[in-house]
């Protein structure tokens, strides 16, 4: 009896030892992953917290922000609305829209706040793919680097530090939950966990299409590191739920629903944005020649990721024939040995087959835009060669002594590297000007990146060294017509309007039916005082979009200097009609019915223009002289008033002023 019970005791011991044993192991662990928390957040924010001062990029950023009406007036029923019925920007993406309106809700237009919600996302991201990289392998060490890789490599920089990339971060942070719910439904498996799934895919892909192959990766996430293909896997390593493969690939087929519903949605506003490349426009072998031209060169970029820019133009069939093989030899190559290599070392598949398969949305087989190929296109993509790095060195040194100090060692110093080119890869995205200075550096005829620092000059008022780039866009592409515009809108700020109205008659060439080159081109003929065939074109413009605000109130100003005041007031209407925030067209009309003495309706389009813009000192000026003509002389003195506080030079506000105090002493006299 004495030694059942002294057993009884030593085996109690041993329990409660062993349970002290978990719970440290578990206590170590915890606080591996709150260090490792620690540190990443804090190098993302040391290589990224110089986006706070940065500007509004020239590129996109008006379309998705600074002149995009919908989104400025932030989240109402109206815009909300708008979000998920517009194909603006050539995309169908209402919770990218919902994003940034709830940006200008709480920032306005300072870009501060705008960046620091993207990069807000990409920490987010960050965090949560240690987290599901972590619970699928148990392996701490290794999803830290692959979660700091994502962090910091310099191909990411792009999706980060562009505010207009929301999109990327955005569906790359719901792609991230999804997964992780995934991980969490598979082992148990219940509809509700499958539903969440469901619904968290159909967000990502409502804020970018970018998602569609998301059900693969889960797929190759089923063969490793799950292991849930039934028969094949000897053993489960987290406990997670078996099937067939036909089971696996039918648990995803209700995946495919929102999948189908972005990718045609996705189609049919890229052609509405006339986006969308022809197969006649770019055969499909040119096509596939890129595509493995841009597999092969992602994966260079990666490694040495050097001359990175916000544009490269596409190739369109000028690549060298050996080029095109050698890459596709080294893509075959590749696959074919990480099939072979799958039973031992299944990561090198799953990995390889992520890269090449979330790539596929975007690697030009369906070309959307001039681009060959975009740095941003590799934020998801990349994860994949990040674990077969993490997991293959891994491997390879397991052997060597003191491996674990080597692998360290390795892994600080490529952080190092890569953390220190993104630092400096990040200050091109400054401001506009430094972004596309850069892109014209380090890429060859990039006309593209010659335009937009045209336009970026352009904007800072550098008017001949714009010219200059717009010209050196010609040289490239001499058919552009948005540099055509841009060049003619430049030499007409310039004054040099025959040499405007020669580009602009080669652009109208190109496109006869183009509204905006037709208004600019009038604006040109109003300058040298051909009104007549100012009138010509504005009235072109006018028919071809009716919509054309500008144009509307452009004719009514050359119709008020020609004196036919009353076309004039319907064209200064229909400005208003078509843009009621159109504050010139507001005043123009408001002085018109002044002249005519219909004060009220001048009070009301004057008042309107304060409305719009509190600072427009003539609105203020007019008021006065209304409210004086009615006798109003204090109320008339306050506006008279406001008019000189915004400018204090201003010589008509002044002078009425004046008018008023010398009517004033009168009166007491």
């Amino acid at each position: 009896m004495f030694f059942l019970h002294a057993g009884y005791r030593i085996g109690e011991l041993s329990i409660h030892q062993n349970y002290i044993t978990y719970k440290h192991k578990i206590l170590m662990q915890n606080q591996k992953k709150l260090l490792i928390i620690f540190i990443l957040i804090l190098l993302t924010l040391v290589v990224y917290w110089q986006v706070k001062d940065f500007n509004f990029a020239g590129y996109d950023d008006e379309l998705y922000i600074t002149e995009n009406l919908h989104v400025q007036s932030g989240l109402t029923c109206e815009s909300i609305k708008w979000a998920f019925t517009t194909f603006h920007a050539g995309n169908w993406h209402p919770v990218t829209w919902l994003s940034h309106m709830l940006d200008i809700e709480l920032y306005g237009l300072n870009p501060m706040g705008h960046h620091w919600t993207n990069l807000q996302f990409h920490i987010a991201n960050t965090l949560l793919l240690f987290f599901i990289l972590q619970q699928m392998t148990g392996a701490i060490w290794k999803s830290a680097f692959v979660a700091a890789l994502f962090a910091l490599h310099p191909l990411h920089v792009e999706s980060v530090a562009w505010v207009s990339e929301r999109k990327d971060v955005l569906s790359a942070f719901f792609g991230m939950l999804t997964i992780s719910v995934y991980i969490i439904y598979v082992k148990k498996r219940n509809l509700l966990r499958y539903f969440l799934v469901f619904i968290l895919l159909s967000l990502g892909l409502m804020a970018k299409p970018m998602l569609v192959t998301l059900p693969f990766v889960l797929l190759l996430l089923d063969f490793w590191p799950l292991e849930r293909l039934k028969y094949y896997f000897h053993h489960q390593s987290s406990g997670f739920q078996s099937l067939n493969l036909s089971r696996l690939i039918w648990e995803k087929a209700p995946l495919f629903i929102p999948v189908a519903i972005s990718s045609v949605l996705t189609i049919l506003a890229q052609k509405d944005a006339g986006a969308l490349y022809t197969f006649e426009a770019l055969p499909i072998t040119t096509r596939i020649a890129n595509a493995f031209v841009s597999y092969a060169g992602y994966i260079i970029k990666t490694i040495w990721p050097q001359n990175l820019a916000v544009f490269y133009p596409h190739p369109f069939g000028t690549l060298s024939l050996w080029y095109v093989f050698l890459a596709a030899l080294a893509i075959a190559v590749i696959s074919f040995f990480s099939i072979r290599l799958f039973k031992q070392h299944p990561y090198v598949a799953v990995g390889w087959f992520w890269y090449l398969g979330t790539l596929v949305p975007v690697i030009g087989l369906i070309q959307v835009g001039a681009q060959g190929m975009a740095d941003r296109y590799t934020y998801i993509p990349l994860i994949g060669l990040f674990i077969i790095v993490a997991w293959g060195i891994s491997d390879l040194l397991k052997k060597w002594h003191f491996n674990k100090i080597v692998l360290a060692v390795f892994a600080i110093i490529l952080i190092s590297v890569f953390s220190t080119q993104s630092y400096f890869q990040i200050k091109h995205w400054k401001n506009s000007t430094s972004l596309f200075e850069h892109a014209v550096k380090v890429t060859d005829n990039n006309w593209l990146a010659y335009n937009n620092l045209g336009l970026a000059l352009m904007r800072d008022g550098k008017l001949n060294d714009a010219v200059f780039y717009f010209k050196e866009t010609l040289q490239i592409r001499p058919n552009f017509l948005k540099t055509l515009d841009n060049l003619g809108i430049a030499l007409y700020r310039l004054e040099k309007f025959e040499e405007a109205l020669f580009y602009y008659s080669k652009a109208l060439t190109i496109d006869p039916k183009n509204a905006g080159i037709h208004n600019n081109t009038a604006n040109v003929h109003t300058a040298l005082g051909k009104l007549e065939k100012a009138v010509q074109h504005y009235k072109k413009a006018i028919l071809i979009d009716p919509e054309f605000a500008e144009a509307h109130y452009n004719l009514a100003n050359v119709l008020v200097t020609q004196g036919k005041l009353e076309k004039a007031i319907l064209h200064y209407e229909s400005a208003i009609k078509k843009d009621s925030g159109h504050s010139n067209a507001h005043y123009n009309l408001g002085c018109i019915l002044l002249n005519q003495k219909e004060y009220k309706e001048a009070l009301t389009h004057f008042a309107e223009v304060i409305k719009i813009n509190p600072d427009y000192k003539q609105a203020y000026n007019q008021i006065g002289i209304i409210l004086l003509q009615r006798g109003k002389i204090k109320k008339a003195e306050k506006f008279f008033s406001k008019a000189v506080q915004i400018d204090p030079g201003y010589k008509e506000a002044i002078n009425n002023l004046l008018i008023l105090k010398q009517m004033t002493q009168q009166d007491e006299k």
